[in-house]
């Protein structure tokens, strides 16, 4: 019995980790590049890029959801090979989660990941002026708030190439919070999710609520945004892109919705293929002119 239940747990694990995705001869892949070191935790990317061609070439830096407290990079490994067959370099990152690491723990992460890309530019070929962010849900959110927070001495971090800036280019926003103060009583797990990564709910920590929120960080100088969300998401109101888009654009910011009818959180054949499709026509818009 013993053997049994430790045989079928090594399947279980083996099962729900992500298979390393095919990778063509156009692309170099490389896994487990570490860009940052905070409290000692070895935080790493995986990294694709084009084979041939000098560059540098515009970079997409792709950020996992899981609710602030699970995920993985290796969710957007296809994508970053997808990419690079496009001419991207494309790196996704691991970051700190909850309830160990409370905000701004990740937000400090994903800038310090931008902040490493640019620093390593003449190394991978990277053009340091056209890097793009996405992600999707709790990664949505992280790649937002990049783009309202440029340089923000606050959310900045200790992680590491302090002389980089963590400005980004552009960000498609996949279905991400942007007003956590709204949140609860329309999500089905915010009441579990928000207290671990605040540490506590809105009673408590209101004012974590709020500058954790991109919505509330909205200025002229956000980069520009691609949010796309579905009507029919349980766990990110659709309302909550309609509120960022509203707020960029009177803050004269280009910013566009794309909106899939009928879909819930996380996209699933058609609703998948016109979020990846819209999501390449946008970084190709803004990173390769």
């Amino acid at each position: 019995m013993k053997n049994l239940l430790w045989a079928l747990l090594i399947v279980l694990t083996s099962t729900s980790l992500p298979a390393a995705p095919p990778v063509p001869d156009s692309v170099v892949w490389e896994e487990a590049i570490e860009y940052s070191n905070p409290e000692d935790t070895h935080l790493q990317l995986n990294l694709a890029r084009p084979k041939t061609g000098n560059g540098p070439f515009p970079t997409v830096l792709c950020i996992h959801g899981g609710g602030f407290r699970a995920g993985k990079r290796e969710s957007y490994d296809a994508l970053c090979v997808k990419l690079a067959e496009r001419g991207y370099v494309a790196a996704t990152m691991t970051y700190r989660l909850a309830p160990k690491h409370k905000f701004p723990a990740a937000v400090h992460d994903t800038k310090a990941a931008v902040r490493w890309l640019r620093a390593n530019a003449a190394k991978y070929k990277i053009n340091p002026d056209k890097l793009g962010v996405t992600g999707g849900s709790a990664g949505g959110h992280l790649a937002q708030f990049l783009a309202v927070t440029a340089n923000v001495p606050q959310f900045e971090g200790t992680g590491g190439n302090a002389n980089q800036s963590s400005r980004v280019t552009c960000v498609v926003n996949v279905y991400g919070p942007s007003d956590f103060t709204k949140s609860y009583g329309k999500s089905v797990d915010a009441h579990e999710v928000l207290p671990l990564w605040f540490g506590g709910d809105l009673s408590t920590h209101k004012a974590l609520h709020i500058q954790a929120s991109p919505l509330y960080w909205v200025t002229p100088n956000a980069a520009p945004t691609l949010c796309i969300h579905g009507t029919e998401d349980k766990y990110v109101a659709h309302e909550q892109a309609v509120w960022l888009i509203d707020k960029l654009k009177a803050a004269s910011v280009e910013a566009e919705l794309l909106t899939l009818e009928g879909a819930g959180h996380g996209f699933k054949g058609a609703d998948a293929e016109k979020s990846e499709a819209a999501l390449f026509e946008y970084f190709d818009k803004h990173l390769k002119r």
